[in-house]
């Protein structure tokens, strides 16, 4: 039986340096923004989770007025402070989404 070969080839760093780009950038000037960024992300991912459960306990009538009230303004304060953070680090709505690849995008 035959086993089967494998290949490894070794490359300088210029050769690979520009092949994913978009993948990781691991240049010292861009660590806060980059960090920033997948911090940004997941919170307003769990933001917009937030608001769906929320819509569903107000449909379901599970919600005083009063709580209602305190989700709402919870809810805007959040995407208010969320709007000052993306323009501190100079980031755009769309660049807080993640390609999960088969699974699509995130957001």
């Amino acid at each position: 039986m035959e086993r089967p070969s494998v290949t490894i080839t070794i490359k300088e760093p210029e050769e690979v340096k520009d092949t994913n780009p978009e993948r990781i950038n691991i240049d010292p000037k861009n660590v806060e923004k980059g960090l920033a960024k997948l911090v940004l992300t997941l919170v307003e991912l769990i933001r917009k989770l937030l608001e769906k459960q929320a819509m569903r306990r107000i449909e379901g009538g599970s919600l005083s007025e009063e709580e209602i009230e305190q989700i709402g303004e919870t809810l805007l304060k959040l995407e208010n402070k969320m709007q000052e953070l993306k323009e501190i680090f100079g980031l755009k709505d769309e660049e807080l989404n993640i390609n999960l690849g088969p699974l699509g995008d995130l957001m």
